[in-house]
């Protein structure tokens, strides 16, 4: 049952809203509370979500939001020898930096909670790919969250119940009713979940191109600096690259199939792109937390954890800690599960790869099972695309462009369709867009 005051009191806040007026902070932060504990209506709350969406926020309120959404469950604190860093990045085909980064940022010194989420849209997400590891849970308490961040130096989980939860009832209201892309409920939505772990440090990794959901150069420097700007209001240095998705970062798209690329960089099996914007994004949260004198000495130090593996080490002890085998890194092939059917899609003409559609890819892998299309379908963890070509390579009719692992032939033939569609081969080579486009911060 509500009182009187808690109806007056969202009616003004959606008031304020409608008619673009300036939203005092005390009103927000009644409204994130009354999202976690119930006396916000869904009503009330996907009204709130439009409102925000059709009029937008000040930067201040926008800082407000963030905060009071933040402050809406537990927020960590930590007593760990080191600064408490993270990254954030607004998601891709084949990017499984974080399973890189975190273990690398450990091993130049920093402490990396790093709380992620699952796959969105045509993307992957983090948890569905290190559970893709046999044993690994991503569902931690309070306790073994900290056990896995003090005996690793990193743990990658899935948010708790008591973290942020104004922003796991929003959320959910977004999704229906098409307010998801607002920049301020994204940059709110993102930030609360990273403040309330607790951090001193942060660098955001903004997507551009055909595989990310901002598309413009435009809108990915829009994002950016709002991220940015917030998260720097709010208390927490941050620093953003906008980064090239016109093409999967990794040569994979697809959980076990990415853990694979990762380990590749890990061990020092592979360098090339995922491995570069690895680097560039942890020099970036390094100089910011002054562990180094600024981005390039501290991408040299993430190159230097890898190549030492010390990186690797830290990973394994992660995975172990969060129940997947302990000699993973040592022999991670075996360990990992294997499609029933794998084919070739093999160019139907000569010419330069000069095109891919992000989207589409991504759908290809969700039909295969690798993703979901509603929260409550399963995940085959061995499907998707690997040896995927870079843009720009010249190829020959008949010469292989990536490899697709299916659970049954039909599946197969369905992305085989679909991913000739998604590629274009031209007579002549194309202007491939740089792996970072722009530094913020």
């Amino acid at each position: 049952m509500w009182c009187g005051a808690d109806v007056t009191d969202a009616r003004r806040l959606l008031a304020a809203l409608r008619d673009k007026a300036p939203v005092a902070p005390e009103d927000l932060r009644w409204f994130a509370q009354g999202l976690a504990d119930g006396r916000v209506s869904d009503a009330q709350a996907g009204a709130f979500a439009m409102a925000v969406a059709l009029s937008g926020l000040d930067a201040a309120g926008r800082t407000a939001l963030t905060l009071a959404m933040r402050d809406s469950g537990e927020t960590l604190a930590w007593q760990l020898d080191g600064p408490v860093l993270d990254k954030h990045s607004t998601g891709g085909l084949g990017d499984c930096v974080s399973l890189v980064l975190a273990p690398a940022l450990a091993a130049c010194g920093a402490v990396v909670p790093m709380v992620s989420g699952r796959g969105l849209g045509h993307t992957g997400g983090t948890l569905d790919k290190i559970e893709a590891i046999p044993g690994v849970g991503t569902q931690l308490t309070r306790g073994r969250f900290r056990r896995v961040v003090q005996q690793a130096g990193c743990v990658i989980a899935g948010a708790t119940a008591e973290l942020a939860p104004a922003d796991r009832r929003l959320y959910a209201v977004r999704d229906v009713t098409a307010t998801v892309e607002s920049l301020d409920l994204i940059t709110a939505s993102i930030l609360s979940k990273k403040l309330a772990a607790g951090l001193e440090g942060l660098v955001l990794d903004v997507k551009l191109g055909s595989g990310a959901f901002m598309k413009t150069p435009a809108d990915a420097r829009a994002l950016a600096g709002a991220l940015v700007e917030t998260a720097n209001a709010a208390g927490c240095p941050a620093r953003a690259l906008v980064s090239d998705m016109s093409q999967p970062l990794a040569p994979a798209v697809g959980n076990a199939l990415e853990v694979a690329a990762a380990l590749r960089v890990l061990t020092g099996e592979a360098e090339g792109p995922l491995a570069e914007v690895s680097a560039a994004l942890g020099g970036a949260v390094l100089a910011g937390a002054g562990l180094a004198e600024g981005p390039e000495e501290g991408a040299c130090h993430i190159a230097r954890a890898i190549a030492r593996g010390e990186a690797a080490e830290r990973f394994g002890r992660m995975v172990a800690g969060l129940g997947g085998p302990v000699q993973f890194v040592d022999c991670w092939p075996r360990f990992l599960p294997e499609a029933a059917v794998i084919r070739e899609l093999v160019a139907d003409r000569d010419g330069y790869v000069a095109g891919m559609d992000g989207e589409a890819m991504g759908f290809a892998v969700i039909d295969l099972g690798g993703g979901r299309r509603v929260e409550t379908d399963g995940i085959d963890p061995a499907v998707g695309l690997d040896q995927v070509v870079r843009l720009g390579t010249q190829v020959h009719a008949g010469q292989p462009l990536l490899r697709i692992h299916a659970a049954r032939t039909e599946q197969a033939d369905r992305a085989e369709a679909a991913l000739h569609r998604a590629i274009t081969i031209a007579p002549s080579p194309p202007t491939v867009p740089p792996l970072i486009h722009e530094r913020l911060g």
